[in-house]
């Protein structure tokens, strides 16, 4: 016992010598080091809010041992904003709060604060319009979008200031040129306006926004075209020619062309009409005739009569008749 208490100061002080020799040896194996990480940045938020285009990381200084430090990983410290108490506003100052989750490892420097576009997060309620073009000679009849619903309707769920003159459209991907068209699935396109809404901005804002449905069927029956197009007039062989000894010299039709109006499909097969036969039996000089103008069944044009001249002359090869 009197060799332990003998010189018990000296050999206290050798004891505490040792361990901060100890110490010492340790710390310059194992300096502190401080070092920047950008971190991934977590928000809570009142459930009627959303955030517009918010940082998605933020950027925080560690300090603590260098082989924790060395090993580290953006993932090992925790970054959250609380916007909770926020209000809407086109720069709502925000500030994250940061901590390490490696134990002797602490945040030194905090994120600094920021500032952040903030709405209310509301449901819009679109009906799906088609968008089409006819080709050229037909026209559209019935035209509708198809989805679980009738009539199709999508559900946007995103910032107000989104919904602002906000419509849903799918484009029909080919001119219309059949009486039934039909196209299994086609996405939903959002447009303020006209101007269409960048699908990429749906996954910048906290909460996500997002569309219920993202593609329809889309349905088309059209029918041909009503459209009009020039064509000419031309005579029939009379239905009995001019007594013995008298010719025709000349046949003059007025108008030589009329416009003819009716679906185009059937108005392409029209080259000419030709006009009823006349009687020329007891005309020995210039005779004009007013004849109806014979339009095909389900069309029509722009004259109902035409006058036909046949000039009539002595036939110097025959003689004429009594």
């Amino acid at each position: 016992m009197s060799l332990i208490l003998d010189d018990w100061r000296l050999k206290l002080l050798a004891l505490g010598l040792g361990i901060l020799m100890l110490g010492a040896v340790a710390f310059s194996q194992n300096p502190t080091k401080q070092t920047p990480f950008t971190v991934p940045v977590h928000y809570t938020l009142s459930p009627d809010l959303v955030l517009i285009n918010p940082p998605t990381n933020v950027t925080v200084t560690v300090t603590g041992p260098a082989d924790q430090i060395a090993t580290m990983k953006p993932d090992n410290i925790l970054a959250v904003v609380d916007a909770t108490k926020a209000s809407p506003g086109p720069a709502v100052m925000l500030t994250a709060t940061a901590k390490s989750l490696v134990n002797n490892v602490t945040v030194s420097t905090p994120p600094p604060p920021f500032a952040v576009n903030i709405d209310r997060l509301t449901v819009a309620q679109l009906s799906v319009q088609p968008v089409y073009r006819a080709a050229a000679g037909w026209e559209v009849t019935k035209a509708e979008a198809r989805c679980p619903g009738s009539p199709c309707m999508v559900h946007f769920s995103g910032p107000a200031a989104w919904e602002v003159n906000l419509k849903a459209i799918a484009v029909f991907p080919n001119s219309i040129d059949n009486s039934s068209n039909d196209v299994l699935t086609q996405p939903v396109i959002l447009q303020q306006g006209n101007v269409t809404l960048d699908t990429a901005k749906l996954t910048q804002s906290v909460p996500q926004s997002s569309l219920d449905i993202p593609n329809v069927s889309l349905h088309v029956e059209a029918r041909t075209g009503t459209t009009s197009r020039s064509v000419a007039l031309v005579d029939s062989a009379p239905s009995h020619p001019p007594p013995a000894g008298y010719r025709v010299t000349s046949v003059a039709i007025d108008p030589i062309t009329v416009v003819l109006t009716g679906q185009a499909d059937q108005l392409g097969q029209i080259q000419r009409i030709t006009l009823p036969p006349v009687d020329l039996s007891s005309s020995r000089s210039t005779a004009t005739f007013q004849v109806n103008v014979p339009y095909p069944a389900g069309m029509s044009g722009s004259v109902s009569v035409a006058k036909v001249t046949y000039t009539i002359a002595a036939n110097p090869n025959a003689s004429p008749g009594p």
